[in-house]
């Protein structure tokens, strides 16, 4: 069975790039072939101009479920990260590094630690930390927040739209909420399932980032998050066959 179909799609450096679609549609197959962890049956995926089945992706992976060692502390956890680009650096100094990263996610006060005895959003902290000192330019993130209470979450998302400036990263990233997608990405990617594998629709965000309540306010951010939500519900509705619910004799 054809999970996805025909996607063809550039992403520029240094963009933040959102997927959005129904569960099931092949966001996060997608991501795992970026990642190379799932090779593609046909077709060829490229970074900087290199197909990833001659270079090995450089990229770092943040995934919903934290996937943190839990016999490490959050500083051990980036050090693991760290010896694999970093070789031959002392354990101070592979330390000193991971403690950088911690600061950054502001996690300094946690840094020993263990995942058992942070809250999610600590352990979420932790792996996007851990997966921006593994150096690579490209981070990828399947639905890093959505097990996340509201108020991490915000505080999540403005950390994000923080790294990425400072950092200058490129990020994918999935997710299943419309505000979110259009609050974080420059521009939003629309999985929809088809008989023949999913296709995408390419939305670019059209306003620049403001402050949070001043954009979900605007008029704008209103217009546009119809737009986005009935083009999903028409691609969904073309894509799933017309059943007859109201049968002869079912008393309805």
């Amino acid at each position: 069975t054809k999970i996805l179909n025909d996607i063809n799609l550039t992403v520029k450096e240094g963009e933040f790039l959102a997927l959005m679609g129904p569960s099931g549609c092949g966001k996060s197959t997608f991501l795992r072939l970026l990642a190379g962890i799932l090779q593609p049956q046909e077709g060829d995926i490229k970074i900087d101009g290199r197909s990833i089945k001659d270079v090995p992706p450089d990229c770092g992976v943040v995934f919903q479920d934290y996937s943190l060692f839990p016999w490490l502390n959050a500083r051990d956890n980036i050090v693991l990260a760290l010896k694999q680009r970093k070789k031959g650096l002392k354990k101070k100094e592979l330390q000193h590094i991971a403690e950088e990263y911690l600061s950054l996610v502001k996690l300094t006060h946690a840094g020993h630690k263990y995942p058992g005895q942070m809250s999610g959003g600590m352990r979420q902290r932790a792996a996007i930390a851990r997966a921006l000192s593994f150096g690579a330019d490209l981070l990828l993130m399947d639905e890093p927040f959505g097990a996340l209470d509201p108020l991490t979450r915000m505080q999540l998302q403005d950390l994000l739209l923080q790294i990425k400036t400072s950092e200058k990263r490129t990020i994918i990233f999935v997710t299943h909420d419309a505000e979110e997608a259009i609050y974080l990405a420059d521009r939003i990617i629309l999985f929809t399932p088809a008989k023949e594998g999913a296709v995408t629709t390419s939305l670019t965000v059209p306003f620049s980032k403001k402050e949070r309540s001043h954009l979900f306010n605007s008029s704008e951010f209103s217009q546009f998050r119809e737009r986005l939500l009935n083009i999903l519900n028409r691609e969904l509705l073309r894509s799933v066959p017309q059943q007859n619910y109201f049968q002869e004799g079912s008393g309805i």
